[in-house]
């Protein structure tokens, strides 16, 4: 199997405009919290990977609303008694988006030693063929409609 750079390949995994989407989050998402990665998990599926240590499965919450799949975490209030010489790990509430080409469907998510994992999966694409009666002003037909897909008649 030949590997494609995601960069070089607009229709990979059947994402419209997958490169212009890409540029789009990029610019949207300029703080860049929390990191993420996207890779190509066989031939018609995506992984999206956030690093979220410190979130729990009961402050994350994956949602689709309209064409993007947001993703937000919500951390509680601190603990008053809890006194830091150095606050080095980020402890606030995020919300990123990723829009979805049409067609792209949300497999499942896991959280996995503070890493969420969003699957997606193109569905596999028909192709339909069909042939189209041509009728006579009179209304006598010529050929017979055939959907070659399905194999009826």
């Amino acid at each position: 199997m030949t590997r494609v750079s995601l960069f070089n390949s607009p229709l990979l995994l059947g994402f419209d405009h997958f490169e212009r989407v890409l540029d789009r989050i990029s610019k949207t998402s300029a703080e860049g919290y929390p990191p993420y990665n996207i890779e190509q998990i066989g031939e018609a599926g995506l992984r999206i990977t956030l690093a979220v240590a410190g979130f729990s499965m009961d402050t994350l919450e994956v949602a689709i609303e309209d064409n993007q799949l947001i993703i937000r975490g919500r951390q509680g209030d601190d603990d008053a008694s809890r006194v830091f010489l150095h606050r080095g790990i980020a402890a606030r509430q995020f919300q990123r988006g990723f829009v979805l080409a049409e067609g792209i469907e949300v497999k499942g998510a896991t959280l996995d030693n503070g890493l969420l994992h969003i699957d997606l999966q193109r569905p596999p694409a028909e192709t339909r063929l069909r042939t189209i009666k041509i009728e006579t002003a009179s209304g006598q037909t010529g050929a017979e409609m055939i959907d070659v897909a399905a194999g009826n008649r």
